[in-house]
């Protein structure tokens, strides 16, 4: 998916396993399909999994989750991936990596949603769970920021996609989005990445939430993309109830799903055709919100 992405098979997996950890090193190894982009993802025997960033922004990770996912697990209704161990470079691989218990569970299907309802107060509930948390020290949210500090970016995003996208419709309601008013509250917790590959469901109810890697303080109105990238039209006004922003907040968080999936359509669109395709089904969900509310 990346020009500089680096290369892991089974066969690593195996060498990385039996120099660091052999009493795990004979179990049966899977690579996991995933729509991911930063983690090569191997499943391990029954309950575990190896994760492998492939990419070096990916690399500071694991130490993230060694930091906080131990503190916010008591803390949140759903379950959170637990490390189990971290491993070190070697066998040619540079990064530090880590072995986590595997958590079941499908991730939604955005076109056919069992009870689109319950799952809207699913998500609704974890996210002010997740607002609500009252842990010192928090890192600054790489998408709990001004939405100002995506304009470059998804402008650019927006020029690359002319002809495949509506470009002046989504011109239009991203410089809505510049307009609304920034958050000036204090900055609260979130997941900052609440996409459907990180969401996962057992008999139609949310039951845990990955990849907790953009996790931090600031606007709470960037894990309000969940609105338009995995809830139907007919429950987002049943999940906002449930989340209690106001306008602005929503707006914002609008703004953010957006640009998230303009920035991310054109980067993937040969390379990861489930996230592409998400990215289209993002971009159509705001601008039919947008005609509804002009």
């Amino acid at each position: 998916m990346h020009a500089d992405e680096l290369h892991t098979d089974v066969s690593l997996v195996r060498r990385l396993l039996a120099g660091q950890f052999p009493e795990w090193a004979e179990l049966p190894v899977e690579r996991v399909p995933s729509s991911g982009t930063d983690n090569a993802l191997y499943r391990l025997g029954d309950e575990l999994v190896v994760r492998l960033p492939r990419i070096e922004w990916a690399t500071g990770q694991v130490e993230t989750d060694s930091t906080w996912l131990p503190r916010l697990a008591p803390l949140l209704p759903l379950a959170l991936p637990e490390l189990l161990a971290q491993g070190v470079p070697a066998e040619g691989y540079p990064w530090t990596w880590g072995v986590y218990r595997w958590l079941p569970g499908e991730n939604p299907d955005v076109d056919a949603i069992a009870d689109p309802d319950a799952l809207a107060r699913d998500i609704g509930r974890f996210v002010v769970a997740v607002r609500s948390l009252e842990l010192e020290g928090g890192p600054a949210g790489s998408r709990a920021m001004p939405l100002v500090r995506r304009n470059e970016a998804t402008r650019a995003a927006i020029a690359e996609l002319d002809g495949i996208v509506e470009t002046d419709a989504v011109g239009a309601v991203w410089e809505e989005a510049l307009l609304v008013p920034t958050w000036t509250g204090p900055p609260l917790w979130t997941h900052g990445d609440l996409l459907r590959g990180n969401l996962l469901l057992a008999d139609g109810r949310l039951t845990a939430v990955i990849d907790w890697s953009l996790l931090g303080v600031g606007d709470p109105a960037c894990d309000l993309i969940v609105a338009w990238s995995v809830l139907p039209a007919e429950v987002r006004g049943v999940f906002r109830s449930v989340v209690d922003v106001d306008d602005a907040t929503w707006l914002r968080g609008r703004g953010w799903a957006l640009s998230v999936a303009l920035i991310q359509l054109p980067y993937y669109k040969e390379t990861n055709v489930e996230l592409a395709a998400n990215a289209r089904h993002v971009i159509g969900a705001v601008l039919a919100d947008a005609n509804v509310r002009s």
